[in-house]
């Protein structure tokens, strides 16, 4: 196999041909934050979040889907970095409806732990204060649009690993949402299994499970590790 060798914020490291800046700086120790990311599935590039600077090139490119190169040189954590990630992180509190004193993932939300990670504490830019549904027509679960930030999670993990694909995204712009079946109410949605791996794949409390209190909702990360695994190996008649 072949193999690349790169410098990462001054480091030297070797990765493997193929792989992303991401994978390699994990594998290094090498922190870049992510909210789109999940393990085990395709990604996309939504959140912006793991923007690095490459030398050489006059763009800022997301390390999630830039595969390494042979001499390529990365910075993770540049002044200028920093206050893109503050500001992307500032644009979805802005922009959505992030009440975490009434949200069912206080203290357990992805979007809230980047907040502190970035040092937002306030947001510089008006808050929209959106009026989206709450859908709650499945038997279990609920989806509040409020609450979403676009990140697709829930779109690939339903379509890559339990292979329903019951979710999707609709529109364009300030617009765009995510959407059950044909834009459907959740528990219209025939295709759903009713697994449960939107849910623990969601960052924020956008989709939960009905009867969970403020503040409650924790989600099985290690269920889908082992679903992903399993996948990988091709374990599933075992």
């Amino acid at each position: 196999m072949a193999v690349n060798t790169l410098t990462i914020n001054d480091q030297l490291i070797s990765a493997r041909a193929g792989e992303t800046i991401l994978e390699a700086a994990r594998d290094a120790g090498i922190h870049i934050p992510t909210l789109c990311h999940l393990e085990g599935v395709s990604d996309v590039g939504a959140c912006r979040l793991c923007l690095v600077e490459i030398e050489g090139s006059n763009k800022l490119q997301p390390a999630c889907v830039t595969e390494v190169m042979e001499g390529m040189v990365v910075q993770t954590h540049t002044e200028k970095l920093e206050e893109y990630r503050r500001m992307t992180v500032e644009l979805l509190f802005a922009e959505g409806n992030h009440v975490c004193a009434v949200c069912v993932a206080n203290g357990n939300c992805e979007l809230q732990d980047m907040a502190v990670e970035v040092g937002m504490d306030h947001s510089r830019f008006p808050y929209q204060y959106p009026k989206r549904e709450v859908d709650i027509s499945h038997k279990q679960f609920g989806i509040d649009h409020n609450r979403c930030i676009l990140c697709t999670r829930c779109v690939r993990v339903c379509d890559e690993i339990e292979g329903a694909h019951v979710w999707d995204v609709a529109n364009r712009g300030g617009e765009s949402k995510i959407v059950s079946g044909l834009n459907q109410p959740w528990g219209a949605v025939d295709a759903c299994t009713s697994c449960g791996k939107c849910v623990d794949a969601c960052p924020t409390g956008s989709i939960f499970r009905k009867g969970a209190t403020v503040g409650s909702k924790l989600g099985d990360r290690q269920k889908l590790e082992f679903l992903i695994t399993a996948r990988t190996k091709g374990e599933w008649t075992r």
